[in-house]
């Protein structure tokens, strides 16, 4: 349990702050949709989305189980003007577990609020350890901190693991005991790897006065160049009055959708054969990297947890601490950099994510590995043997010779 609210490290927003990258080329559906919504020019929408986005948002959520009406959503241009605008409309601190994506710190410090983390339990996820969680918001309490909102993600960035429902009904409950708004990340909901054996819940169904959804479509429906992000409000009198104020945010961060990407994301979000085939490519590609990076990993010499959904995974290079130190290698930052040199790429060591420094914990994004352009991209979609393709398997020797080869000092 720890209570922070240091600086933001140098360069999180640069690059420790980036998503994982899904490393897919733009979906057909919408490339055609966005160009045919052009000629009507790029108007903005209603501050919190205009009507057919809202209610393709909430058909969305009711094919997921979730009762949804369009007047319980909000859309907007990303997860960060979206989560910014729903912190600005709640009072009070900010509960976050830890580790946790390194974009959501820095936004509730931009709103001068304290930040209490709870560690994540080792069985994975992005769900803080439920009895810490209470020890946690007491103690936070106690030292004059007023913690009112849980922010946390049941499939999680950094770890790409997910929350065991039994974790999840504990987390529910320990949330429900302290009295939190629970936000809910639910960005890599679509994204998990083997959809028929993992089981990912969400809080919404537990607690469902007490949860905000919120899910960014940039992980599988939407481009991450033309950001969408969505929020679904408990259907009570206060997430009426709460989803109204968001709204309200969002128009005072002129944060609103220009109408051909809110159309475009319309048609993603009714789901049609073509976007539910571009989904199931994708889950397929993200189980084969994921699972194929994983063995690279591990097999130079780290550890890290089996990745179950996006398109990441975290690994300890603490068992070749050793070794690394000799390369100049001691903590996060270092490995961070280190690693990022070698590759030519962002690999965001550890602390960018809340977790403790001298941990040799690093994020490996495996989208990268699906090629360096949309060809390349397209070609690893399309494959029915991914690994079989020269650049993928490429990349994957790369990423096994960087790990390795840092540990030797070659």
């Amino acid at each position: 349990m720890q209570r922070t609210s240091p600086p933001a490290p140098a360069g999180r927003l640069a690059r420790g702050g980036e998503r994982p990258d899904p490393g897919l080329p733009v979906p057909r559906y919408w490339a055609e949709r966005l160009s045919a919504g052009m000629p009507g020019g790029a108007a903005p929408e209603p501050p919190g989305g205009g009507e057919a986005v809202r209610t393709a948002a909430a058909g969305y959520w009711q094919r997921r189980g979730l009762a949804t009406a369009a007047s319980g959503t909000v859309a907007a241009p990303g997860a960060e003007p979206l989560l910014l605008a729903l912190l600005a409309a709640v009072d009070g601190d900010v509960v976050l577990a830890r580790p946790a994506a390194a974009w959501q710190a820095p936004l509730v410090r931009t709103l001068g609020r304290r930040i209490t983390t709870v560690q994540t339990p080792a069985v994975g996820g992005g769900a803080p350890d439920p009895f810490a969680l209470l020890e946690a918001v007491r103690r936070a309490r106690a030292e004059g901190a007023d913690p009112r909102v849980l922010l946390m993600a049941a499939a999680d960035d950094p770890s790409g693991t997910v929350t065991p429902p039994e974790l999840l009904h504990e987390v529910c409950e320990a949330a429900e005991q302290c009295g939190l708004l629970l936000v809910s990340d639910e960005t890599y909901a679509d994204t998990v790897h083997r959809p028929h054996e993992t089981v990912l819940l969400t809080p919404a169904e537990t607690l469902p006065g007490r949860t905000v959804v919120v899910t960014d479509l940039c992980a599988a429906l939407v481009p991450p160049s033309w950001p969408v992000a969505l929020a679904r409000f408990p259907a009570t009198a206060e997430g009426a009055r709460l989803r109204a104020a968001v709204a309200d945010h969002c128009a005072g961060l002129r944060a609103v959708l220009p109408e051909p990407v809110a159309a475009a994301a319309a048609l993603a979000l009714a789901e049609g054969d073509e976007v539910r085939a571009h989904l199931a490519a994708a889950s397929r590609l993200h189980a084969a990297l994921g699972a194929a990076a994983h063995r690279a990993v591990t097999r130079a010499g780290a550890l890290s947890r089996p990745p179950e959904a996006g398109f990441h995974l975290y690994a300890d290079l603490g068992p070749l601490r050793h070794a690394l130190a000799a390369s100049g290698v001691t903590d996060a930052p270092t490995l961070e950099t280190a690693l990022s040199t070698r590759l030519g790429r962002p690999l965001p060591g550890g602390h960018r994510f809340g977790d403790d420094p001298c941990a040799l914990h690093v994020r490996i994004d495996t989208g990268p590995l699906h090629g360096t352009d949309d060809a390349m991209r397209r070609a690893a979609l399309d494959a029915r043997e991914p690994l079989g393709l020269p650049h993928v398997a490429a990349a994957l020797s790369a990423l096994e010779a960087a790990i390795t080869g840092l540990a030797r000092g070659a």
